[in-house]
């Protein structure tokens, strides 16, 4: 069977799978539970810009969408926020945000965050998995390494220490051309905040921080706060754990500098009032999440489901 043969099948089964969930009896008693947590939804780019205006359609019916100033009085004041609230965030800071998110959330009067990776503002500097990615599809390798797929790259470099993957990215550039990006300009962050969308802090070059020296996960905490608090003309106060990784060490510093939210990547749904000012749970969710998974995703279903089957 060919590979975009078998692809298909997979999608089909999953998709099969995902309207049997949403039209179980568990997603009844889950949305119902739902109405007394907290969903935060964690996104990255927009890739598929008709897909989430039906996505923001969906929790503009069944939802309170909250701003992220919302969030933090909350924590502040350690009331609940209100019943079926749901955040929307952002990661990485990638132009579609812009291009695509801001009108979409901006016609419907939903906020959102945007989490930014500092080094990257007004430069052409690609996001690393991006440039890994398009260095090892254009054909580079490293000596000793085995045969890897881009993806199968990517995932590689997010298990080594933070020096190893430097170490191996700068292999894989030997003898290839430089990779650029299109990123977003000072300017584009402003605009951002104009229409509803907070900037906010996602580390100075999105390592992962618990792979990092002590005096990396500074400069990545504390250079990317100095660099946005000079874009934007205020101080950062939530921060975006690249990848979704923990770090003790990085959350010292966030509360040293004041910061009064921090947001995981572990696909869990948290309470109204989550126990943690700076490891509040978010769910993976995608602008091209289709409508059935969606639905299991908000409600907390999804989530419980892919706990048990592992993580998987």
């Amino acid at each position: 069977m060919r590979s975009s043969a078998r692809s298909s099948v997979r999608s089909s089964l999953r998709g099969g799978a995902d309207a049997l969930l949403r039209w179980s009896p568990a997603q009844v008693w889950f949305a119902r539970r739902s109405r007394l947590r907290l969903a935060v939804l964690g996104y990255h780019g927009i890739s598929d810009p008709a897909v989430f205006a039906g996505q923001l359609d969906r929790l503009a019916r069944i939802a309170r969408p909250v701003s992220l100033d919302e969030v933090e009085a909350a924590l502040s004041d350690r009331r609940p926020l209100p019943a079926r609230a749901v955040l929307l965030t952002f990661d990485d800071g990638e132009r579609s945000i812009l291009e695509h998110g801001l009108p979409l959330l901006r016609e419907r009067g939903i906020p959102g965050v945007a989490y930014v990776v500092a080094s990257a503002i007004d430069s052409r500097t690609p996001f690393w998995w991006h440039e890994a990615h398009r260095l090892v599809a254009a054909g580079a390798r490293v000596a000793g390494e085995p045969e890897r797929s881009p993806s199968g790259w990517v995932a590689y470099l997010k298990t080594v220490p933070q020096e190893r993957r430097l170490h191996l990215l700068a292999a894989l550039r030997q003898g290839h051309e430089p990779v650029l990006g299109e990123q977003l300009t000072g300017a584009d962050l402003r605009t951002l905040e104009s229409g509803g969308i907070r900037v906010e802090n996602h580390s100075l070059t999105h390592p992962l921080l618990d792979r990092c020296s002590d005096a990396d996960v500074r400069a990545e905490v504390v250079d990317a706060h100095e660099r946005l608090t000079k874009l934007l003309g205020r101080a950062p106060s939530s921060f975006a754990y690249p990848n979704g990784n923990w770090d003790v060490r990085a959350e010292r510093l966030l509360d040293e500098l004041g910061y009064r939210s921090g947001f995981l990547f572990d696909h869990r749904l948290g309470p109204r009032l989550p126990d943690h000012p700076l490891r509040i749970s978010r769910l993976r969710v995608g602008s091209n999440t289709r409508p059935d998974r969606f639905a299991t995703i908000v409600s907390g279903l999804h989530p419980a489901v892919h706990a048990l089957r592992g993580g998987r």
